[in-house]
């Protein structure tokens, strides 16, 4: 006599993310604004019953400063924590960085608004940046 296999535990209730985070997209079928929990991948509109799609995020990319591993994350995150070395590293958009050449072998650096100062990291060189206009440059050996 066959044993029957025990069913499937139920799927738990979707919950949506814990800070509530929601996104909009035009309804394919009336063209009202949809509200949807971030991470859905499609809304039915309540209105007129058509499916409507979400795009999928943007992705952006940035090397992990513990480990250089590539990361990707949804572009719009402030910080990203790497998988591989548990590092937590600041996600800046364009808006919030700056760049400079390096002040000994001229690498283009980049850097957050509001540092003082911006260490190469292909020959340990430190350049000074910011609001003051004072030179003041030195080599570090590491």
């Amino acid at each position: 006599m066959p044993i029957p296999l025990a069913p499937y535990p139920p799927l738990p209730p979707y919950a949506p993310p814990p800070n509530g985070a929601q996104s909009q997209v035009v309804c394919s079928g009336c063209r009202n604004l949809l509200l949807y929990p971030v991470g859905a991948t499609s809304v039915c509109c309540a209105v007129c019953n058509a499916l409507t799609t979400v795009p999928p995020a943007e992705m952006a990319q940035l090397v992990c400063g513990g480990c250089h591993t590539l990361l990707m994350y949804i572009r719009g995150a402030t910080s990203v924590q790497c998988s591989c070395c548990h590092t937590v590293n600041l996600a800046l958009e364009a808006n919030q960085v700056a760049h400079v050449n390096c002040g000994n072998c001229k690498m283009l650096l980049r850097y957050q608004y509001g540092a003082r100062s911006v260490k190469c990291a292909v020959c340990s060189f430190v350049t000074s940046v910011g609001a003051s206009t004072s030179t003041t440059e030195q080599k570090f050996s590491t």
